[in-house]
Formats: structure tokens, sequence, C-alpha cells
């Protein structure tokens, strides 16, 4: 019986090449996830080891600089003490904070939140052990910075050129004094990193004479632990230390595990492309048994058990599943060599190091390739198996009988019906219960609607066939009566693409819903021309906002400066400082009661929602406590509807600023004279110096900013099922070549009767696109349903959500499902058309 699998396995080559091709696509996505993973991991695992080759301790202090009773990190003092402790070579102190480079174009380097300042820290040999120089030396004056070896090559820079460096204050230029490689983390994902004298960093970032961070070498021969157990003792309350090596360790953990979540969305959707692949593969196996009807027949005659014959299939099934594992597991290995070099594409440097092939991946890629093409064969085996010898006069299958249809429909109504009660259920619960009893729901819905599929086709079809017969006619007409001639077969090929579609669907009725309300919230409350910020997500200087008061036609300026007080509950509360009177003109304020003018008098205005909850109105007196432990009292001046774009409380600058060390201003809202102009821009690019660091946007690019992470990710997600739907194309491709193998006698009558091969061709593609576009109505179905479900559990969280179905894109989908459909009916219409006559019509 092996040998008869193996034979049939090569008699049969061009069909096992769609099996092949679909556990081959899901076999090469697991398999290059994890070797992408375990390239990944060990590359950052080794990058991380060799960052701390020479820390035997390190330290971080964790003081607050703004408490004043407190030294605000690692005096030089702790650190000469550090320096005298047994086993101690050296001690470098280190301040950290956001620097960032212009470009010749004045555009910044980097990414924004990896544009990374620390200080050059020499030793005795006036070497810093943590940066290699390839060109000039590190920064010993004022006036000088070392930059790494990637920003000074993309920024054109060489020793001794004038450099414009960004912090969250003025532009300031200085000289290069050298260029260095490094293994620092911001320097990888892509970032900058500016190295500064120590003093000029001390001063920028923390407080002069103090470090955030310090590292310990040790002398030769000495132990890190002894060391570490030598410098604990001279460390403040408010620091603490660890060996290199733990940290090392620590950081391989946290690495793994981010890593660990990628994966396993990945596998995810390798899942999905494998479940699908189900459905091509069990059909392949359905033809071949179909075409070998006589040939099993007569095995049977002769003595073959039914065992014999389900075996013979699974063998047939073991060797394309092996084959195609194989060659999976090659063309994941090139997958994983791909995403390494797409990321770095991004700018999203990895470090360098071996590609990793462990046991695993080959392991799972012949395990899961081998097991998927069994499972799916093994119906069409069991089936073949029940072949009676009589059937060796025919060559067609025994129709189903009414009781098994019935049978399979009662189950597929129960469990559809089960799924759709949970996803309902899931809906009216809300948070993440309700999205469990979704995700539970979803996929006996799935399951339900697969087994269901074969009975939905003949009516939904049957809607469709007029609008065949008009146009097409003949071709039409028979394209919608073969289309639903094998419900059972035209259902698992729809059912693929039905199941893609309903994850595309699902996130793009999800995304754009959320989406729009994002975007209307953001129309809705900012009334401003522009918003500044800072490229890093940090927080502007004072003086930006300064400069921008002064800008020429600009007609209003307002902050929002975070700002935390305590009221007399000794509550914390989030409050906003704002300008007085300008705030109104840059953003909606909808007051509901009291003035918000008051605010200029020094009073406040409370959200509606935080009014409520407190009991506060217009002129009730709240007692509170600054962050510099002042106490006043402040009156409730107006109480305004809650906006995400306004913190529970607001309050005019000048009556925090004089309890704040530092103002801490993440947006600034301004509006001009004349609206939105490339003239207004350029008159605050000049005004805050054209600092590279510093973003100004216009109203569409913040509706970008805040809804366009959205498009991003459907983009990210529609090309992860891109697999999914490929393999559902090959299935259409399958179930065509299927149903013209099963009609050659059908086809060659059609022939000799008058209908040319122009028209035969016809019939195939109409076939083709009409199990496509009912797939398609499925899954958008089916898709939008799950899209409204998980909608209804995060509305509450989104002002303004209401629920928006799609219609350009789900046009879109059912013109790409048409496409799909004559783009798969190629090759079965051209072998359709090409058919012999008399060849035909004596095919049994």
């Amino acid at each position: 019986m092996f040998r008869t699998a193996l034979r049939n396995v090569l008699a049969h080559k061009a069909r096992l090449l769609m099996t092949v091709l679909a556990v081959m696509l899901g076999v090469a996505f697991v398999s290059g996830t994890l070797v992408f993973a375990d390239t990944l991991s060990n590359a950052f695992r080794n990058q991380s080891a060799k960052s701390y080759d020479d820390v035997a301790v390190a330290i971080t202090s964790h003081a607050d600089p703004d408490n004043p009773k407190e030294e605000p990190g690692l005096s030089r003092k702790t650190l000469d003490k550090l320096s005298a402790a047994d086993g101690v070579d050296g001690v470098y102190g280190r301040v950290n904070g956001f620097a960032g480079v212009a470009d010749p174009d004045g555009k910044l380097i980097g990414v924004g939140w990896s544009n990374k300042g620390s200080n050059f820290a020499p030793g005795k040999d006036g070497k810093d052990p943590a940066y290699t120089f390839t060109d000039g030396s590190g920064p010993v004056k004022d006036d000088q910075i070392a930059l790494d070896k990637d920003s000074a090559a993309k920024g054109e820079y060489k020793v001794g050129d004038r450099v414009r460096v960004a912090t969250n204050g003025p532009v300031k230029e200085f000289t290069l004094s050298g260029v260095f490689t490094t293994e620092d983390g911001a320097v990888n994902a892509g970032g900058s990193l500016v190295l500064f004298d120590t003093a000029v960093a001390q001063k920028q970032y923390l407080k002069p004479g103090y470090f955030e961070e310090a590292t310990v070498s040790a002398a030769s021969g000495s132990d890190d632990a002894k060391v570490l157990a030598a410098v604990k003792p001279l460390l403040p309350a408010s620091a603490d230390a660890e060996t290199g090596q733990a940290l090392a360790d620590e950081q391989a953990k946290q690495i793994e595990q981010g890593l660990g979540n990628l994966k396993q969305v990945l596998l995810g959707f390798a899942g999905i492309a494998l479940f699908v692949g189900i459905f091509l593969i069990s059909n392949t196996f359905t033809m071949l048994v179909a075409q070998r009807t006589k040939e099993i027949a007569l095995m049977r005659a002769v003595g073959a058990s039914r065992k014999q014959i389900t075996r013979s299939v699974l063998a047939e099934a073991a060797v394309v599943g092996l084959v195609a594992s194989v060659i999976g597991f090659v063309l994941g290995i090139g997958l994983a060599v791909g995403l390494r070099s797409g990321m770095a594409a991004f700018e999203m440097k990895i470090p360098d190091g071996p590609l990793i092939l462990s046991v695993t991946p080959v392991l799972a890629a012949i395990g899961v390739g081998v097991l998927i093409t069994m499972l799916a064969a093994w119906l069409p085996g069991r089936r073949a198996a029940k072949i009676p010898p009589v059937a060796a006069m025919s060559s067609v299958h025994a129709v189903a009988t009414t009781k098994s249809l019935v049978v399979r429909n009662s189950i597929g109504a129960a469990i559809t019906a089960l799924g759709a009660a949970g996803i309902v259920a899931g809906a009216s619960t809300g948070g993440d219960s309700g999205r469990m009893y979704i995700g539970a729901g979803a996929f006996l819905a799935l399951i339900g609607v697969i087994i269901l599929i074969p009975l939905l086709s003949r009516p939904v079809i049957a809607l469709v066939r007029p609008l065949l017969v008009g146009p097409f006619g003949v071709a039409g007409k028979l394209a919608g009566q073969n289309a639903v001639r094998n419900p059972r077969r035209t259902g698992a090929t729809a059912s693929a693409l039905a199941i893609g579609l309903t994850l595309v669907t699902g996130l793009s009725v999800l995304g754009i819903t959320v989406g729009t309300a994002i975007d209307k919230m953001t129309t809705d409350n900012i009334k401003a021309d522009y918003m500044v910020s800072m490229a890093n997500g940090g927080d502007l200087d004072q003086s930006a906002l300064t400069a921008l008061e002064k800008a020429k036609g600009v007609s209003a300026v307002s902050p929002q400066q975070d700002v935390y007080f305590r009221t007399g509950d000794d509550d914390f509360v989030s409050a906003s400082a704002v300008t007085p009177g300008a705030i109104q003109q840059v953003l909606n304020v909808d007051v509901v009661s009291g003035n918000i003018d008051s605010l200029a008098k020094g009073q406040i205005a409370v959200a509606d929602k935080t009014a409520k909850s407190k009991g506060w109105k217009p002129g009730d007196s709240i007692p509170v406590t600054f962050s510099d432990e002042k106490k006043t009292t402040l009156t409730v001046g107006a109480v305004f509807k809650d906006s995400e774009f306004l913190s529970p409380v607001l309050v005019d600058t000048k009556v925090v600023n004089p309890h704040e060390v530092k103002p801490y201003i993440p947006q600034i809202f301004v509006k001009v004279d004349g609206g939105q102009s490339s003239a207004n821009e350029k008159v605050l690019i000049d005004a805050l110096g054209d600092n590279p660091a510093i973003k100004i946007m216009d109203q569409q690019d913040i509706r970008s900013e805040f809804g366009g992470a959205i498009n991003t990710l459907l983009n990210i997600m529609y090309g992860l099922l891109a697999m999914a739907l490929i393999i559902a194309v090959l299935g259409v491709v399958n179930t065509l070549a299927m149903s013209v193998f099963e009609r050659q006698q059908e086809i060659g009558m059609l022939r000799a009767i008058g209908l040319d091969r122009r028209r035969v061709k016809r019939m195939v593609r109409l076939e083709a696109v009409v199990i496509s576009v009912f797939g398609a109505v499925i899954g958008i179905g089916l898709g939008s349903f799950l899209g409204w479900a998980i909608g209804e559990t995060i509305a509450d969280q989104i002002p303004g959500y209401r629920l928006v179905l799609p219609w350009d894109r789900i046009g879109i989908f059912l013109v790409l499902a048409g496409l799909v459909g004559v783009l798969a009916a190629l090759w079965p219409a051209r072998n359709a058309a090409r058919l012999n006559m008399l060849n035909a019509i004596k095919a049994e």
C-alpha cells in the first residue's frame, strides 16, 4: 500500500503542487518566525552581554532631583569613595537625556524617541571604556561633542565640523571632536548618541556635580561579587547596585519576553494561514480520490481493507507534507533573512550576529507540515475507504444521503447560534471579559458557518444567477449551475476565502470606526492652527513658549502644562496650566456653568465628571497643596464638559509656576492670523530657532498623529493576512481544476453542440468569480458582525464612538474577490477550452 501511495504521489504532480504550495507557505511562516526570533534573541543577548563586558558593577540612583531634602543623584564625592574601594579599577559617572542632531538639511537624524545625549567619562588613561573612537577623541571642552559613527555618516560630519544639537532648550552649535562606535541600545534602535563634556551634560540633564548612574570596572583578578559587596555600603539610600552580569541576564530576559510577544503574533497569523490551507489540502485529496474511484474500488474488490485504503491516502499525505515541510523550512530561512533586512530598511538596526538554526524550528516545520497535511487528508481518506467494490463500474462517488445533510446542517446551525449568542453577550458585557466571550463566540461562529456554508451556497448563489444570465447568456447560466453542483466542495473553497476576509473585514470595521472617532474628536476639540511638541515626546523649554508668544502674526498661544496638586481630601488632581483668554481660542472649552474668563482671576475650571464626583460647583473654595508643599485656596470659576484634550482641572500658569522647579510643557497650541500656510509655519520655525527636535504640526498632522497609527497597524495586519488569502486563491484554482476534470464529458458535449472555446473559458471564469464572491460575502458579513461586537467593548473609552462600515473598503474587497476568481480561473479555463471534443465525450 505504501508503494501504491508513492506511485500516486508521482502520478499526480500537478494536482499535488497546489497542496505543496499551501503547506509550504504556512510552514515557511512558522519556521521563518521561529528562526527570526531565535536570531534576534541571540543577537540582542550578545549585544547586551558585550555592553557589560567591562562592567563589574552598575549603580543607579533613584533620587528625586526636584526634592530639596535629598541629593539629586550620585555626587562626585561618592564616586571618589567608590574608586578607593577594594578591587575597584575605575568608576565612570553617567548622566543621560535627550539630544537631537540636525542633518545638513536641518532635519532630525534618528526617530526622536531614541535620540540620546550622555557624557564622556574618561578614566586615568583618558579613555572611556564604553566607547571606541574611530576618529578624533572625546569632548573635553564646553563647546565640543562626540557623535556615534552612524549619525556622523548620515549627517556627513567630520571631526572639526560645527554641529547643531538640540535638547529641550534652544539649539546650540558644537565642534565635533570625535566619532565613536558603541553598543548603546538607542543607536542600535536607529537613533543617535551625542557625548558632551561631563560638566555640560550635568548642567543640561541633572545638576552640576551629580550623576544618575555609574559603572564600576574591576581591577585585574578581582571578583565582581566581591566588588559589589565592597561598594554597596558606600552608596546613598536612594541608589542600588547590581553586577554587570546580573544586569546582562536581566536584559536578556526582557529581550526574550519582548520577542516572545512578537513571535506569538506572527505564529498566530501563520496558524491562520495553515487553517485556511486545510481546506485546500482536503479539496486536493478529495479530487485525487475522485479521480481514482474506480482504482480504489478494484483494490477493495481484490481484498484491500478499509484501513489499508485510509492508510494509503494518509501515507500519500505524509509524503506530500514532508516534501512541502522541507521546502517550506528552506523558504522560512529566507523569510527570516528578509525580515531582518526589512527591519534594517526601516532604520531599525539589528546587532550583528549569525543566523540561528536550532532544532525547534526544524521539528516545528516538519511536525506542523506533516500533521496538517495528514489531518486535512484524513476525511477524504475515510471517504475513499467507504467506496464499495461495486463502484468499480462507476467513476463517481455516491451522493450524500439526506440524513447526513440534515445532521450536518443541524450541527452547523446549533454551533453558529451558540457562537452568535456568545458574540452578542460579549458585546453587551464589554471590557476584557466581553472580549473573551467574543473570542470564544467568534471561534464557534466561524466553525458553524464553515459547516453550514454548503447549505448557504444554493440560496446565496441563486440570488446572483440572474445577473449572470443577462450579460453572459448560456455561459453565465452554466456557470451559476456549476457553482452549486457540488455544494460541499464549493463551500470548502468559499470557506478559505471567508476566513481570511472575516479577519480583514473585522479589522477594517474596528480600525475605521476607531479612527473616525479619534479624527472627529481631534477636529471637534482643536481650534488651533498648529500644535508644537518635542520629537521625542518630552517637554518643551519655557523659552519655546516665550518665543512663540513673540512671533509675528500669532494671535493666541497656550501651553498644555502638566501640573499635579493635592486637594483638601489629600487626593492628587491632574491639571493643565494654560493661558487664560488664549485657551478658548486654541481648544474647544464647552462651559456647562460659570465663566471660563474667571481663569484670568486666578480661579480654576473643573471638568464635569470631576466636579460631580467631588461635589464641586462654581463659587466653591478648594484648599490645595502644590508640589513644593505650599498651600492655598483656589475658587471654582467654571465647570466644562469632559474632553480628551483637557485635564480635569484648568488653571492659569501664573498660579502654579511659582511652585514648579521647572514647568513641564508637553504641547503648545498656536493660532495665527491668516490660518495655516507655509509662510506662517516658516515664521514659527524661525521663532523656535530652526530647532530640528521640535515638531510643528498643522491640523492634518495632528489628526495623523492621533489616528495614523491605526492605519499603519491595519496595513501591517493586511500584509500578515495576505498569505492566508494567497492560499485561498490556490483553493479556488484547485476547485475549478477538479470541476473541469469531473465535467470533461459534459464540456465535450457542450463543445460538440456549438459552445465555442471563448464561451467555455467564460463559463469557467464566471464560476470562479461566483465562488470567490460568495466566500467574500460570507466573510464580510461575519467580519462586520465581529467588528461591531469588539467595538462595543471599547465604545465607552472613546468619546463619540459610532459604528462606521467602510463601504469603500468593502467594495474593494468584493472587487478583489472577483479579480481573484478571474486570475484563479486562467489555468483551469484554458485547460477546459483545449479539451479534445471526441476524447472528452469518451471520458468516463
